[in-house]
């Protein structure tokens, strides 16, 4: 988010309880420039000079202690472990076909580090159906391999999903040279791949979890195919050790060439069998699925550890796929799924004028069917959405746990229903976990519209908006959880009546569904009789014991049509508040650049936020972030202001705030 775009101030009296630390003076005056995702070639660089905005760098003269941005770059949510529910409906399977997704979200160069003044972003929310995330992008003018930015692995992790850099060695038609492939795999005196040992230790580093290796410049011979294989194989033994993941690309054969063969076959099997997983390249048909998922049970290996291409980038959801040679609905799945370039659903929209609800739309559509309801598949609809085939996972498992709805973007930031800045913005590092079955209701009657709203929220920039006649009482699935009961157990759901009247049942299950479809077997537990405005209800689960496992909401018309929003829901034993941050200081200024840095805070904490102190009292919102570095940009002294002053917080599972750290930078 750009914070020099932060417009609207908070009262003085709201920080009044807040126990402030002694303030630092910041005295850098080393430059401090805006940290962007970071972007590599192998070794050598192109001739030339580079265009505006991009950098030419060598991964191989790569260093963590060298990296300038890497405190803004490096995630900090682990991979999170995630469970399968009962499926959401007859036709979602579990153990069988994957979805991996190769999405780009932004430039190779010039992709801001920590996200940006703009609502018009791939904000994806439905983790629950992939289960490999590829950060796509690279290009022979700026950059060959790309290292993901921390806000997209944070909320991937949060999801339970594992996010993969992009090594892309592109075609000579598109600047490709095999110099570059050659720098990749070159060895050292000792035999071993230097290239390999970097791209682990900037992933480690980084905190992504491994490498998508595309190999596609022509020209080679057999004996670069050799040192290709070996360059893999050493990639695959190291990243293993640390944990990491590496998938390759069906371009390259055993014999250096480049291709591609749309089947596991003779040509890369070696390639197949020394990594994790393979994308099959688009020329796959029926056939080739067929005998490609047989030749790797035929090596040991799972068939859905092949993923079939499928290619959206210019149409999406219109897109005629052959289904039933990936994931038929009569019979077992044949391979995993690997779609290219699915941020068609924002894409499509016309440049300028895409709202975040017009994209979400679009997403629902592309990932849930036509019905827009995952309990409900439309059997008409040609476009096979994932959750039609593929059974949703959550990572709900343990207190505290809650969520404000957030989906990672918005037009405006929201504190306790108050617009604390009127800036469009984007930051996915402060994306929320999000319900997996966007937008599964059980009712007799009609069915009200369920989405992501961006007009108002409780915090953050969204919350979910049912809406509609309300004819029979309706169930809104949220959650599918794992969470442990004890007598101290409540629930809070904060929601809003906006039109008509509704009582709203809290929704617990103790249990799983007994058959695949059927709804959770719930309790419905009132809330208390609602009033204007904005409120929080807390239930206590009386009766209830063992472990949760689906939350939901229950809603019945006293007056229709209605619109009711939830804003925040949360399940916790005891409130607790995250300690203030320490070391926070200024490590670079340059006139109103200001880079900042705080020690990382312990266990308990989500995300922090920073606010400016004016002369006045009142208190500026800047900004959030899940790292321990921020960047602030074109900052200017305030009418009589000396001193600028900062207050940093660390915000909890709850979103409870800590007392503030502060410090100050001199004008």
């Amino acid at each position: 988010m750009n914070p020099t775009r932060r417009t609207v101030l908070l009262a003085a009296g709201a920080a009044g309880a807040a126990a402030l630390l002694p303030a630092r003076t910041a005295t850098a005056a080393a430059s401090a420039p805006a940290p962007y995702a970071a972007y590599w070639y192998p070794d050598s660089l192109p001739s030339g000079t580079p265009g505006t905005g991009i950098t030419w760098r060598g991964l191989k003269s790569w260093t963590a202690a060298g990296d300038t941005d890497l405190a803004f770059n490096a995630a900090s949510v682990p991979l999170a472990p995630r469970f399968t529910p009962t499926p959401a409906n007859s036709t979602a399977r579990s153990g069988q076909a994957r979805i991996q997704s190769l999405v780009s979200f932004g430039p190779t160069s010039v992709n801001p580090s920590q996200g940006s003044a703009t609502a018009d972003y791939y904000a994806f929310t439905h983790w629950a159906y992939i289960d490999e995330l590829v950060f796509w992008g690279g290009s022979s003018g700026e950059g060959l391999i790309l290292a993901p930015n921390a806000p997209i692995v944070d909320a991937a992790h949060r999801h339970g999903v594992p996010v993969l850099g992009n090594i892309f060695l592109p075609p000579v038609a598109y600047g490709g040279q095999l110099q570059w492939t050659r720098d990749l795999v070159q060895k050292d005196t000792s035999g071993h791949f230097p290239l390999a040992a970097q791209l682990v230790a900037v992933a480690a580093a980084y905190g992504f979890d491994g490498w998508f290796v595309n190999a596609e410049t022509s020209g080679g011979n057999t004996a670069l195919g050799t040192d290709m294989l070996g360059f893999l194989t050493e990639l695959k033994s190291l990243a293993a050790a640390r944990g990491q993941r590496v998938t390759w690309y069906d371009s390259m054969t055993v014999n250096g060439t480049v291709s591609w063969q749309g089947a596991l076959n003779t040509q890369n099997q070696a390639f197949f069998q020394t990594a994790d997983d393979m994308f099959v390249d688009f020329r796959w048909s029926a056939s080739t699925l067929v005998s490609s998922g047989t030749r790797a049970e035929q090596l040991g290996r799972s068939r859905y550890e092949l993923w079939a291409g499928v290619d959206v980038e210019a149409s999406g959801s219109n897109r005629s796929v052959n289904w039933d040679a990936i994931v038929p609905t009569n019979r077992a799945h044949i391979a995993s799924l690997g779609f290219y370039r699915p941020e068609w659903t924002r894409n499509h929209l016309p440049s300028g004028g895409r709202a975040p609800s017009d994209f979400h739309a679009a997403d629902d559509r592309f990932w849930t069917g036509r019905s827009l309801d995952p309990s409900k598949p439309d059997g008409t609809d040609t476009w096979r959405a994932p959750a039609v085939s593929v059974a949703d996972r959550s990572t709900v498992t343990a207190l505290p746990f809650a969520s404000v709805f957030n989906t990672g973007h918005g037009l405006r930031w929201y504190e306790d229903g108050t617009v604390t800045s009127d800036t469009p913005w984007n930051h996915l590092g402060l994306q929320d976990r999000l319900p997996s079955r966007q937008w599964a209701v059980r009712t007799d009657g009609t069915r009200p519209t369920v989405a992501f709203d961006f007009a108002d929220a409780w915090h953050g920039g969204s919350s979910v908006l049912v809406s509609g006649a309300l004819d029979r009482p309706a169930v809104l699935d949220l959650y599918a959880t794992r969470l442990p009961l004890t007598e101290g157990t409540v629930v809070e759901l904060t929601h809003r009546t906006d039109a008509g009247g509704v009582t709203v049942e809290l929704a617990v299950a103790t249990a799983e569904p007994g058959t695949p479809g059927a709804t959770p077997p719930y309790t419905y537990l009132p809330l208390d009789a609602g009033g204007d405005g904005w409120q929080t209800s807390t239930v206590t689960l009386t009766g209830l014991s063992g472990t949760i496992h689906a939350l939901g909401v229950r809603l019945t018309a006293t007056e229709g049509p209605v619109r009711w929003r939830l804003g925040a829901l949360a399940v916790r034993n005891e409130a607790a508040t995250p300690a203030t941050p320490s070391g926070l200081r200024i490590t670079a200024a340059s006139g109103g650049d200001l880079r900042l840095a705080w020690d990382a805070s312990p266990d308990g904490v989500r995300h922090h936020t920073l606010h400016r102190v004016l002369p006045d009292g009142t208190r500026r919102f800047l900004g959030g972030t899940c790292q321990a570095a921020y960047f602030l940009a074109g900052l200017t002294p305030e009418q009589g202001e000396q001193t600028a002053r900062f207050e940093l917080r660390a915000v909890g599972e709850l979103y409870t705030a800590s007392d503030p750290a502060t410090v100050t930078h001199p004008w």
